[in-house]
């Protein structure tokens, strides 16, 4: 299978340079770096098995502060100005985030147990089939609780948006979500009879109270997406979940109401 891991890497590290290049990052970054640096630090030793929950712990931490935009020095311009994709939609703005990717870069760096690696077959196999039960769960729930409607379209800035979502969100939410909690969790329930489903469930159901803001509707549709997602990569590691995601998002983007229809 593909070495995924360093193909995302590389293209996050060509983007963080352009960043830098431009003036988008401030010196205060310096901090969020250092700190992940040490939360790395402490995971990867062996000699203090207390010291790795300590850094786990560091990092979920640090992980929370970027998902939310709470460390400073990050300097996140708007690529897409608020306007609606079809009448009956919200508005909807998007930022290039460079907060939120480090976190996929510090799972990727430290902890590379959570590619998952399947070989290309099975990574073949599992994408189509948990993308079909991803689009029946999710857009078919969201058809059915009236959050969205059929409207196709292709926005000028479906490009921009389509790279945007690949590298700064599914990407990290998978690396996240799936690779992290998943995985870290089917690890340590290894000795139960039913571990990996009951890994795939909790995850799934933090990947949708990820979602909380934008109602109980998201929670339950982004909760049984999670499955899709979490089927995709326990079969078929990483990328087959990141393409399951991806995929999904870019038929909602290109062929439903985006984000959802106004109230």
């Amino acid at each position: 299978m593909f070495a995924l891991p360093w193909t995302f890497l590389a293209l996050l590290s060509l983007g963080y340079g352009m960043a830098l290049a431009y003036g988008r990052l401030g010196w205060l970054v310096g901090i969020s770096v250092g700190l992940l640096l040490i939360a790395g630090f402490a995971v990867r030793q062996t000699k203090l098995p207390f010291g790795r929950y300590l850094g786990h712990g560091l990092f979920i931490f640090l992980a929370l502060a970027l998902a939310m935009h709470w460390l400073p020095g990050f300097h996140n311009g708007r690529v897409i100005d608020p306007q609606r994709f079809t009448d009956d939609a919200v508005r909807f703005s998007m930022y290039l985030n460079l907060d939120k990717p480090l976190i996929g870069f510090w799972l990727l760096l430290v902890c590379p147990w959570i590619v998952g690696r399947r070989s290309l077959r099975l990574f073949l196999y599992a994408t189509p089939v948990a993308l079909a039960l991803s689009a029946v769960l999710a857009l078919g729930g969201a058809l059915l609780l009236g959050v969205i409607a059929w409207a196709p379209k292709w926005p000028d800035a479906a490009w921009l948006w389509l790279l945007n979502n690949l590298l700064l969100v599914t990407l990290v939410e998978e690396a996240l979500f799936r690779g992290y909690i998943q995985g870290g969790l089917s690890r340590y329930f290894k000795n139960l009879a039913q571990g990996e489903n009951l890994a795939l469930l909790l995850a799934s159901l933090v990947f949708g109270l990820a979602h909380a803001g934008a109602g109980w509707q998201w929670v339950l549709l982004a909760s049984l997406a999670g499955i899709g997602y979490g089927l995709a990569y326990r079969f078929g590691g990483l990328a087959a979940a990141l393409a399951t995601h991806f995929g999904l998002n870019a038929l909602h983007f290109g062929l439903f109401t985006y984000p959802m229809l106004a109230g």
